[in-house]
């Protein structure tokens, strides 16, 4: 018995009905969440996406809408007609918002029927990822995911009336623009009508940007889509969402107290947590010393230390032949975790260490009155002073890294998010953000033996390091911040090059040919030489803030259709084969075809 709705509209979404209700003719829509048979009444749970109802089907009250119920099942779209009731004593269910009703049904339409669900469309659902991807649609359907793009809808539109009511224009940047490779290889479109030639897909507006403030308009946003041919993980996505944003005649003082101003009222709307204006501020070299990452997670105080002074000279020779080397030795101590690591649990930290590039894990714990450690006869009287260096107490274990300094780093810094997690050192609703300030300028790239930009060829430098760039570019500082919330970069920017001479320095420090620059970046070189006003902007990862909103523990559940780690989509099949003719019209042709 299908139905076309006709005349029918809805009176109340499902969320909506209670014992104020009672006794008034209603008109509900939606999916069958459950349906029940109880000694002939059948009960159906209806749902929206605003929530359940439930509504009974009777043959004592009408045996014809009965007989239509005995053949609808889960997923089935129903139109019901009815009268809104009290539920029986010892029924009300006090979890729901409707809890205490029910909806006695007088008229009933299958709107349509449904095939069984390959999962089941609820939040304990067993169905794995690649399943729930394949059939996105149904996916959608479950509370957790709707709750989560609900809260992203709240998070986006927060930004926009925060930003509308601080004098910000709303402005659109082309998606099809000129490839320009500094960072992530770019995707590319073939032009049918220039042959030869390609568009490049935005990794970011950022030369539109600038641009708008050369062009007079201070104070621009955009929540934009960005694309970058990248390898994926749980973080990244091909295309990606960010709030784009850029002001004229600032400093970045200015722009940091507008921005905590922005996630002060996000956190309050979203989360009902109070924020206080004047997040912490951290030096690149800071973080990288303490926490051995940029973007340090700060809820938590359990630092690295270098010890180089304490062991150069020790009996230990790993530790004795890094320093010699000119590598690093940190230490970190878990303060309580001698006590609660088994061996298990030490050899595993020691599998995550050498999975990321150590060649051990070495530790002491600290017992009350003796050190226990497979490198403690090696250290002799060394391996007090360390432990005094870390204040060690009886139950403490102390870790060591040892080696290159960014490959110390990159271990011991996960090493830290992994010991503060096992310890219980912060909460699932803690958040702590921090502000990362004065990175490096440039970075050198030892395969290509050159500089490259650290962000983008367009940040500042400080203005007291203007000179390096004669003498020594990689002591160069730039006008940078990222911002930082839970260990997890949300947004980072900087204050642009506005002079052309700064500009053309910064390209001549990366190495860039006069052709090249010119080729790459003329239009926007001449650009700077018609009155460009000093600037600065930031972009923020829309999807990570949406994600550590939402507590989820990957971007793809807070994306409406999210693509897999190998760059596809599991329910459209894309990327897909392209016929022949599509390719010759863009006089195109691949000589190496993967087999599907």
């Amino acid at each position: 018995m299908l139905s076309h709705m006709g005349d029918w509209r809805r009176s109340h979404n499902c969320i909506q009905l209670n014992a104020s209700n009672i006794g008034e003719e209603v008109c509900l829509m939606g999916w069958v969440q459950r349906r029940r048979d109880h000694g002939g009444v059948i009960f159906v749970d209806l749902r929206d996406r605003a929530g359940l109802t439930q509504v009974v089907m009777s043959p004592e009250f009408n045996k014809d809408v009965h007989a239509v119920a005995d053949g609808i099942r889960n997923e089935f779209v129903l139109a019901i007609k009815g009268t809104v009731g009290m539920r029986p004593e010892g029924t009300i269910n006090e979890k729901l918002p409707t809890g205490e009703v029910e909806v006695t049904v007088s008229e009933l339409r299958i709107l349509n029927s449904s095939l069984t669900p390959p999962f089941m469309i609820d939040d304990f659902t067993n169905a794995n990822e690649d399943i729930r991807l394949k059939y996105r649609y149904l996916d959608l359907r479950r509370r957790t995911i709707q709750n989560n793009l609900i809260t992203r809808h709240k998070l986006t539109r927060i930004m926009r009336e925060y930003l509308y009511a601080n004098d910000f224009l709303d402005i659109e940047t082309p998606f099809l623009t000129k490839s320009t490779p500094e960072g992530a290889r770019d995707y590319l479109v073939p032009s049918r009508v220039n042959p030869g030639r390609c568009y490049a897909l935005p990794q970011s507006p950022q030369m539109f940007k600038q641009l708008l403030m050369v062009g007079g308009y201070d104070k621009y946003f955009q929540i934009v889509k960005c694309f970058r041919d990248e390898d994926l993980r749980a973080d990244r996505q091909p295309e990606f969402t960010q709030l784009d944003m850029e002001m004229s005649f600032i400093d970045r003082e200015d722009l940091m107290e507008l921005l905590e101003g922005l996630f002060i009222k996000i956190f309050g709307d979203i989360k009902d947590v109070k924020l206080e204006r004047g997040f912490p501020r951290m030096s690149y070299d800071e973080a990288m010393e303490k926490y051995g990452h940029d973007a340090p997670d700060t809820r938590f105080d359990m630092f690295l230390k270098t010890i180089n002074d304490l062991v150069a000279d020790c009996g230990f020779k790993v530790f004795k032949d890094v320093v010699a080397e000119g590598g690093v030795i940190k230490a970190i101590n878990a303060k309580g975790g001698g006590t609660k690591f088994s061996r298990k649990d030490i050899d595993a930290y020691t599998d995550l260490a050498t999975s990321l590039g150590a060649g051990g894990l070495a530790y002491i714990k600290v017992n009350e009155d003796w050190l226990q450690s497979p490198i403690v006869k090696f250290l002799g009287d060394t391996a007090d002073s360390i432990v005094s260096a870390m204040d060690g107490q009886p139950g403490d274990i102390i870790f060591f890294g040892a080696g290159k300094e960014n490959i110390v780093n990159l271990y011991m810094s996960k090493l830290r998010l992994k010991l503060g997690k096992d310890l219980e050192l912060y909460g699932e609703d803690d958040y702590s953000f921090v502000w990362v300030l004065d990175f490096p300028l440039l970075d050198y790239d030892e395969d290509e033996k050159r500089y490259v930009a650290m962000h983008h060829p367009f940040t500042a430098p400080l203005d007291e390091d203007i000179p390096l760039f004669d003498t020594d570019p990689k002591k160069m500082r730039a006008k940078a911040y990222d911002l930082v919330l839970n260990g997890s970069e949300i947004g980072g920017g900087s204050i642009r090059i506005h002079r052309s001479d700064v500009q053309e320095k910064m390209f001549s420090a990366l190495g860039f040919t006069p052709e090249e620059r010119e080729y790459k970046f003329g239009f926007f070189i001449e650009a700077l030489k018609y009155g460009t006003p000093p600037h600065g902007g930031i972009a923020f990862g829309v999807d990570r803030i949406a994600t550590i909103l939402t507590g989820s523990d990957s971007i793809r559940d807070v994306i409406a259709f999210p693509k897999t780690q190998k760059a596809t989509d599991q329910m459209s099949e894309a990327p897909n084969r392209v016929d022949e003719k599509q390719l010759k019209e863009l006089c195109m042709k691949f000589e190496v075809v993967e087999n599907d």
